[in-house]
C-alpha cells in the first residue's frame, strides 16, 4: 500500500507526457495553428494579387484599350492622327 501513491503519480505523469510534450502535444498544435493562420494571411494577399494580374491579362487579351494605354504611358507613343502637347510646369525658385 505504501507504493500505491508513487505508482499512481508515475502513471499520471506517463499519461500526461504525450499531451504536453509528445508528438501530438498541445504546444505543437498551438504552433501549427499559428503557422496556418500566417499562411492563410499570405494566401489572401497572394489571391488578391493574382486576381489583379488575371484581370490585367484578360483585359490585354480581349481589348485593345489596355495595350494602347500601356504604350502611351510606358513608351510615350502617340497615334498618327494625334497631336502631342507636353506641359512643363515652372519650378519654384528657392530664395
Amino acid at each position: 500500500m505504501k507504493y500505491l501513491p508513487h505508482i499512481l503519480i508515475t502513471l499520471l505523469i506517463a499519461i500526461q507526457y504525450p499531451l504536453w510534450i509528445g508528438k501530438g502535444s498541445w504546444l505543437r498544435v498551438w504552433d501549427m495553428s499559428k503557422q496556418v493562420d500566417q499562411q492563410k494571411e499570405k494566401n489572401v494577399a497572394l489571391a488578391s494579387r493574382n486576381a489583379g494580374l488575371d484581370a490585367e491579362v484578360r483585359d490585354l487579351k480581349q481589348g485593345i484599350d489596355a495595350v494602347e494605354e500601356r504604350a502611351r504611358v510606358e513608351f510615350g507613343m502617340v497615334k498618327s492622327d494625334e497631336t502631342f502637347y507636353q506641359i512643363i510646369e515652372k519650378s519654384k525658385a528657392k530664395p
